[in-house]
């Protein structure tokens, strides 16, 4: 199995209580979602309709500041999946240390994958890969930085899962142009990662071919409503970004009462590189909160921020429970 966040039920099992008595700050998911309404019945009792994805695709170019083609997925990990599929297998490199379902959907499809430390070193790959914001450490690339790769490249795929809080580094705005290819997510800003919703954009004959291996009804209902309403809602998303970058540093400065030094991260996590992860996750995992460690690193640990003062108040109280 392939290492993730969000594995409540190892915590619990590991460490005690039921799912629900743990606070998840493993995944980077936004824990103070979008007030969803009421979703229209036909979202649950009828298939999907042209006129529903329409309407979704509206208003995610709106959010994104983009007319390039777009296809909806079940979250941005279907459009990692159905990729790799685009070509025949050839030479891939991801830039890394970053999420790893990159790598290992290419993997499983037959690409020799290299995972690559700095950007120049994309250069020559048939595909190459890379998360920007990335995950864990929140490096970043400017737009003009990536463009200039797409020459050298045979396709660059930019994955931008937590890009809704950086709109001028996004690449959604030339997404069309030919060898570019943009992922989404909808789940992680908006906090609805049950949901499912994600997003691929590119140019017309690449997102043409996704979508007939994607197949009917690849969103469903309920995801294409909610998605809806929340991207066209643009006064809730610049709130949210106001309020999370305002939250960064209350974390930093509560992770660095404990020692812990900030090694990185974006607007819904941070890294820090401490004495001992395994350790320090083992503290946090005493008082029910959750946190991502790294099989690659035995000092860095993430944490997503918390939702409310309930939330912050509790991962609090486990930061003062002793010292690293």
């Amino acid at each position: 199995m392939r290492d993730h966040g969000g594995n409540l039920d190892s915590a619990a099992a590991l460490f005690g209580g039921a799912v629900e008595d743990w606070l998840d700050l493993s995944t980077g998911i936004n824990r103070v979602p979008y007030p969803m309404p009421p979703l229209p019945a036909r979202a649950l009792t009828a298939l999907p309709d042209a006129a529903a994805e329409t309407r979704l695709l509206a208003a995610a170019r709106l959010a994104f500041r983009t007319e390039a083609p777009m296809l909806a997925v079940a979250g941005a990990q279907a459009a990692i999946q159905l990729v790799p599929r685009l070509t025949p297998p050839g030479r891939a490199r991801v830039l890394g240390p970053t999420y790893n379902e990159h790598a290992a959907s290419l993997r499983a499809a037959g690409w020799q994958v290299e995972e690559v430390s700095e950007l120049a070193a994309l250069e020559g790959a048939d595909l190459a890969v890379l998360v920007n914001p990335n995950n864990p450490d929140g490096r970043r690339h400017p737009p003009e930085a990536l463009r200039a790769h797409l020459p050298r490249v045979g396709r660059l795929l930019v994955d931008e899962s937590f890009g809704d809080p950086l709109p001028d580094l996004s690449l959604t705005p030339e997404a069309g142009v030919p060898g570019l290819l943009v992922l989404r997510s909808f789940g992680k800003f908006y906090g609805l990662a049950g949901l499912r919703l994600g997003f691929v954009l590119g140019n017309a004959e690449d997102i043409a071919a996704l979508a007939r291996m994607a197949g009917p009804w690849a969103v469903s209902g309920p995801a294409i409503a909610a998605g809806t309403v929340a991207l066209a809602d643009r006064d809730w998303a610049q709130t949210t970004t106001a309020r999370l970058e305002a939250e960064g540093p209350r974390l930093d400065a509560l992770a660095a009462r404990r020692g812990w030094r900030l090694a990185g991260g974006a607007h819904l996590f941070r890294l820090y590189d401490t004495p001992d992860a395994r350790a320090a996750q083992d503290q946090l995992a005493r008082a029910r909160i959750w946190s991502r460690i790294f099989p690659w690193s035995d000092r860095l640990i993430r944490l997503g921020l918390p939702g409310g003062e309930t939330e912050w108040a509790r991962l609090d109280a486990a930061f003062s429970a002793g010292t690293q």
